[in-house]
């Protein structure tokens, strides 16, 4: 796939700053695969298109302060960094730094939290890995493990575009206020991993949830912490030979079990697996196939899936999503999607769906990326 094709016509003044309140009250836009038809409508109608049989599959994951404003101990310079993902060696992490040539391996950071009160948690810079560094965790004297420090001591990892929004429209959010937005109703605290949230997750509030299971539609969990590669644009002319990052994930037993008792449902066409988020998808079409209960366990490990037009999907029927960034592989993701049929094998024309998709949201004035405006595929 050239990469080229993910390109599209954007107006930077649609990035949301913020979410919609209440959360279900972001806009909807439904496309339908086989009709090639689009309808507007808003996340608070989502249960108006899905139907008794369908089973919610949801990330749970939970996201870590990972982004950190930092103060050299020694010289007092600052800068701001962020955690990627941990590393083999315990209490290491890859972290990209600001100006991060202008400091020595060596150098303990201290972390200066969102009141601006320098902690004396810190981070103390071991070796450079690429553009990144491998940094030590250092908890101050109130100790606990790397979440409790970054709970403490760090920022909202909101993505550089909508720091940037804010910045030219002027908009001021407290970061109490971003650590609400950015994480789901039903994150799971114990799994705290991800350095971005799944979007698509932020649109449900704890009353849609119900009503939804009013209808009979259980919610299936996976977990896979989202890494900052979810984010990183394609520079490369062929999709193909883009660096695709690695996320750790979990898939627990009571799921798989599920999606195998499902299987007989979704081929007559009276059941659908319907994910929520690109992260859903990720995990999901991670899993072996045909999966099986039979072992009482679930499954868990790193995947770096990359999924493009002519992938075949095994255990998605249909996908709630937010608008993406142009030349990123959520956008080839969401294409892959558009292109497949109900079976999971490609039809073709997805990409055209989705040019016209897009431009149809750009033209209404949908809200984009993050806290934006939601996409449903049936």
């Amino acid at each position: 796939m050239r990469t080229a094709e993910l390109d599209y016509d954007f107006d930077p003044s649609l990035v949301a700053t913020e979410p919609a309140h209440p959360r279900h009250a972001a806009r909807l836009m439904v496309v339908d695969r086989a009709a090639r038809s689009i309808v507007h409508a808003t996340v608070r109608d989502l249960p108006s298109f899905l139907r008794t049989g369908d089973e919610l599959v949801v990330n749970r994951t939970s996201v870590l302060r990972a982004r950190i404003l930092v103060k050299d101990s020694a010289t007092g310079r600052a800068s701001e960094g962020l955690l990627l993902e941990p590393t083999a060696r315990a209490g290491a992490w890859r972290m990209l730094l600001r100006q991060a040539k202008r400091f020595a391996a060596g150098a303990r950071l201290q972390l200066v939290d969102h009141t601006g009160r320098t902690t004396d948690d810190a981070v103390e810079l071991v070796a450079r890995d690429g553009e990144a560094w491998i940094a030590r965790l250092a908890p101050g004297a109130l100790g606990g493990d790397v979440a409790t420090m970054l709970e403490r001591s760090g920022h909202t990892p909101l993505p550089p575009y909508i720091l940037k929004a804010r910045r030219d429209a002027g908009v001021a959010v407290d970061d109490d206020e971003d650590r609400a937005e950015y994480e789901t109703v039903y994150a799971d605290r114990a799994a705290r991993g991800s350095v971005a949230a799944p979007t698509a997750s932020l649109h449900f509030t704890e009353d849609l949830l119900a009503r939804i299971h009013a209808m009979s539609i259980p919610t299936r969990e996976v977990v896979l912490h989202v890494g900052a590669g979810t984010f990183k644009p394609v520079e490369v002319d062929d999709l193909a030979d883009h660096p695709m990052h690695t996320e750790s994930y979990r898939v627990p037993h009571a799921t798989v079990a599920a999606l195998a008792a499902a299987d007989a449902a979704r081929a007559a066409g009276r059941a659908r697996l319907v994910a929520v988020g690109t992260t859903t998808v990720r995990a999901l079409e991670s899993l072996p196939s045909p999966v099986s209960a039979a072992s009482g366990a679930g499954h868990d490990g790193l995947t770096n899936i990359l999924i493009s037009p002519g992938h075949r999907f095994r255990y998605v029927d249909a996908l709630l999503t937010n608008f993406h960034l142009p030349r990123s592989t959520l956008l080839a993701l969401v294409g892959a999607f558009l292109d497949a049929g109900s079976d999971g094998r490609g039809r073709g024309g997805g990409m055209e769906l989705l040019r016209t998709a897009y431009a149809t949201a750009v033209r209404e004035r949908y809200r984009f990326y993050s806290y934006g405006d939601a996409m449903l595929i049936v």
